[in-house]
């Protein structure tokens, strides 16, 4: 399997704290049977002010730790960028990190607010395709907005983004109402990629090997491309392998 979507980079967010987690994230996604980690800390506007040149600082150090650790897991790094009117300057300055390609357009791994959808989403995912750029909007199955009106989800799609939805969602990891959710996308195909969006090992562990188990009994050709052939698709396109 490779995971898109993880915070395994150490003090770079609100990801893995030290080295020693991050390294026993590595190890514990080797257990659920990934071989490939893209790393994805936020960028979040005076939250995590996280730029390409300190997330790329930031990923050769652990790569060259989890090499050192002999740990069997190829690396690359993008970043979960939050909806921000800085987007299209850090596009034209050439200041975004990409996930990979998809379609021939660079993949963004873009997140709402838990809280709703923000203004004018459309027209900067509009925007964005324009400037051949897809956006992957993270774990929707979140978002409060969605949850309470959840036909809102077909407005979002007819946008022409991609979904990622989160391994955990399908486990119960974040209650009943987001495993509803969830397990309703599932049911509408309505997702492209499932990734870990791990945060440590404990409270936001890797739940992909329990989540592909419930997506394969579902539908396993959904399984295979959500898990495995998306997301091959998008990193065998990245410039940060």
């Amino acid at each position: 399997m490779i995971d898109l979507h993880s915070h395994i980079l150490p003090g770079i967010d609100d990801g893995a704290r030290s080295l020693d987690i991050a390294l026993g994230m590595a190890h514990q996604a080797v257990e659920c049977g990934i071989t490939h980690v893209a790393c994805t800390p936020h960028i979040h506007k005076g939250y995590f002010d996280n730029s390409l040149s300190s997330i790329h600082l930031s990923f050769k150090q652990f790569e060259q730790e989890v090499q050192k650790a002999d740990i069997p897991l190829t690396l690359s790094f993008a970043a979960e960028v939050r909806v921000s009117e800085q987007i299209p300057i850090w596009a034209q300055q050439g200041e975004l990190p990409f996930l990979g390609t998809y379609n021939n357009k660079r993949v963004l791994l873009l997140e709402m607010p838990h809280s709703h959808i923000p203004q004018g989403i459309d027209v900067l995912i509009k925007w964005l395709l324009q400037q051949s750029i897809l956006p992957l909007i993270a774990h929707p199955e979140r978002n409060r907005e969605l949850l309470s009106e959840p036909h809102k989800f077909a407005w979002l799609k007819k946008t022409g983004c991609m979904f990622q939805l989160t391994a955990g969602a399908l486990t119960g990891r974040f209650g009943d109402k987001v495993e509803k959710f969830a397990t309703f996308l599932m049911r509408e195909k309505a997702f492209n990629v499932v990734a870990s969006d791990t945060h440590d090992l404990t409270r936001r562990p890797n739940d992909m090997a329990e989540a592909f188990s419930i997506v394969e009994k579902f539908d396993s050709d959904l399984a295979i491309n959500s898990f495995k052939r998306v997301p091959q698709t998008i990193v065998s396109g990245s410039h940060y392998l």
